[in-house]
């Protein structure tokens, strides 16, 4: 296995402090890169991070931290420019909204009542924080992954969850960096003896300036009562339909659009820079704080609560895997320093191993 700027976790020593002072201030980086890997400090000791970088982009990684991005940058005109919101807290207690971006697997948002039926069984899920009443977003982004294999501009971690319950699976997550283009793979394994409805995603934090505009159009979204699980499907409204680039709303919106052809820009104007993401999904979700300096754009395959939704989680987005099955996503994230360009993004996949 080779591992490419790979800080590993030490005790709290004198000797372990001087040695990683020495490393901040004498970087060694593959490639043309010549920024530091960002590591932070807890009394329980360091977070393990990976740096990719080409001469257009950088990209910071935690297997331990949800195999989650702490920072993407793009180099412009010699400087690094965030376009995820960089995570300023790199550490052990890091909680995973603090992050960059993390995967969404093996479902994604929020489950009503904790709970669905499949096959005329029900299925149990235990909420997975203590400020959240609900079960969201899987455990993919809770769990410490394993690097498998990396080099300067790819890294592959894996996660093993076969004694998950109800979700019991295996899972690889693949940072690429392509070019201008950073490209996230998401695949998991059905390891249960039983069938479940599978969904993956991505949550990106994105930066966000007075003039951020976004073009994603979509159909249709779910509006959302208090708990912020979908009531009613109704047409996009003319201020969110964003089927041209247009300045992203000053109030809230926490909602899951539907009918997206998986195909969306970011525009920050006054940076002259844009980003083009393509994803093999049909829905995304959008939230939109007011007052923050970040936003997100959630590509996913299925809408929020898709288990109980009408029809069920087939009906929904979602992927029933028998065991021994797979998913795989893909989703790319393209920066250009002017214009909009649109790119291909190829469908998701079901196979039996």
């Amino acid at each position: 296995m080779t591992v490419a700027n790979l800080v590993s976790a030490s005790p709290q020593t004198s000797q372990s402090r001087r040695s990683r002072l020495a490393a901040a201030a004498n970087p060694v980086l593959p490639g043309p890169s010549t920024s530091a890997v960002a590591v932070g400090e807890t009394s329980g000791g360091d977070v393990a991070c990976i740096t990719l970088a080409n001469t257009q982009l950088r990209l910071d990684v935690a297997p331990t931290l949800g195999g989650g991005v702490t920072r993407f940058d793009y180099r412009n005109d010699g400087a690094l420019t965030p376009i995820f919101r960089r995570c300023r807290h790199v550490a052990a207690d890091t909680q995973p909204n603090q992050l960059a971006c993390y995967p969404l697997l093996p479902y994604s948002n929020r489950i009503g009542g904790g709970h669905f039926n499949v096959s005329g069984r029900r299925v149990d899920v235990p909420c997975n924080r203590a400020d959240e009443p609900l079960p969201i977003h899987g455990d993919g982004w809770q769990s410490a992954w394993q690097v498998a294999d990396s080099d300067r501009e790819n890294v592959r971690l894996t996660l093993d969850r076969r004694d998950g319950k109800p979700y019991a699976y295996r899972a690889t997550q693949t940072y690429t960096l392509d070019g201008p283009t950073l490209v996230v793979a998401l695949d998991i394994e059905n390891t249960g003896r039983e069938a479940l409805p599978f969904g993956l995603g991505v949550h990106p934090f994105f930066v966000r300036d007075a003039d951020t505009e976004l073009s994603a159009a979509a159909g249709g979204l779910w509006l959302s009562g208090d708990d912020w699980l979908p009531v009613r499907h109704v047409p996009a409204p003319p201020a969110w339909q964003f089927g041209v680039a247009y300045p992203l709303p000053d109030t809230l919106v926490n909602h899951a659009f539907t009918g997206w052809s998986g195909q969306a820009a970011v525009v920050w104007p006054k940076r002259r820079l844009s980003l083009n993401i393509a994803a093999d999904t049909d829905y995304y979700v959008l939230y939109t704080p007011p007052g923050e300096d970040f936003f997100c754009f959630e590509p996913v395959d299925h809408p929020i609560n898709a288990m109980n939704l009408a029809g069920g989680a087939g009906e929904n987005g979602m992927t029933l895997l028998g065991r021994g099955e797979r998913l795989t996503r893909t989703f790319r994230f393209t920066v250009e320093r002017t214009g909009l360009r649109s790119m291909p993004g190829a469908r998701g996949s079901k196979r039996r191993q």
